[in-house]
């Protein structure tokens, strides 16, 4: 079995929880995600299955958009509900206060990972020296901030949706929102609505994964392995080359059939007949060549 499962994660489950519950219901080792999900968070989750997680590395750079709740009024150490609440601030705001502000967080931004996230230093991860009372010196990032838009503002709480590049921290995006309008924030609720191509409207609940057959998992709710990628350009191979390309081999001119439009170290699909086998890499520079760079089956 070889594809993406696109889990509805519930929130109180680890990342690596999903993984865990998929390996043992398949009984596959070979499983992976594409991305943490924070353990309070809920929503989609694309789950790697067997052959499928060579292609994980491709998909880290996808955007992804959350539904978010934050409440104005105080900060806590882990920037969310969550946590223990560390100062408490009057909010004297206007609705165009917090309008202005979210304006402001759109577009290339700069953003300092917080202490109580997976990122390690010295070979141990941030929230565990967090939890023994170490606060790290961490460096700022860049990130990019594609759509932000408030949905409700009730009082203090505010609801909003954001497209985001990979690497942001939504929980910190709501922290600085705060800080920016004087009053401090923390993030009440997230859910992750999509990542790539994968959205809530296709992703699959723990329950139905529960109550399913392993058979009927792979006829319903497995994608393809190359669904998420299918915005890279494709290069068709000439059947006798298969074995040549099967085996990781470079493909010249002769080797293919037909293909997209091709620049100088750009990412290709490779398929044979219509069934795709591998991704490659176009090189152009002295002659032309593709150097195989990941094969699928």
């Amino acid at each position: 079995m070889k594809g993406i499962i696109n889990v509805l994660k519930p929130p109180h489950m680890t990342s690596h929880d999903v993984v865990n519950f998929i390996r043992k219901k398949l009984n596959i080792k070979k499983v992976g995600h594409t991305g943490t999900l924070d353990p309070m968070a809920a929503g989609v989750l694309p789950i790697c299955v067997g052959a499928a997680t060579k292609i994980s590395q491709y998909l880290l750079n996808d955007k992804k958009k959350y539904r978010c709740e934050m409440v104005l009024g105080s900060n806590t150490d882990t920037q969310d509900k969550w946590g223990k609440v560390i100062n408490t601030r009057t909010v004297n705001v206007t609705e165009k206060d917090i309008l202005d502000v979210f304006d402001s967080f759109k577009g290339e931004i700069y953003q300092i990972p917080p202490m109580y996230s997976a990122l390690k230093y010295k070979g141990k991860k941030l929230y565990e020296l967090a939890r023994e009372g170490k606060e790290i010196e961490r460096k700022s990032r860049k990130i990019f901030i594609y759509e932000l838009d408030i949905i409700q503002i009730n009082e203090n709480v505010i609801l909003f949706d954001v497209l985001c590049s990979k690497g942001t921290y939504i929980r910190t995006l709501c922290e600085d929102i705060g800080n920016a309008l004087n009053c401090g924030a923390y993030m009440s609720f997230l859910l992750r609505t999509k990542t790539g191509k994968f959205s809530l409207c296709d992703a699959v609940t723990l329950e139905t994964l529960k109550e399913a057959s392993v058979n009927e998992i792979n006829l319903n709710y497995l994608f393809p392995i190359d669904y998420p990628i299918t915005h890279i350009p494709r290069v068709n191979v000439k059947k006798e080359s298969e074995v040549y390309l099967r085996n990781g081999n470079n493909l010249y001119y002769k080797n293919i059939a037909s293909h997209d439009n091709l620049i100088d170290e750009t990412l290709v699909r490779l398929y044979v007949e219509n069934k795709f086998i591998a991704l490659g890499k176009v090189k152009m520079k002295k002659e032309f060549y593709i150097d195989v760079d990941r094969v699928f089956y």
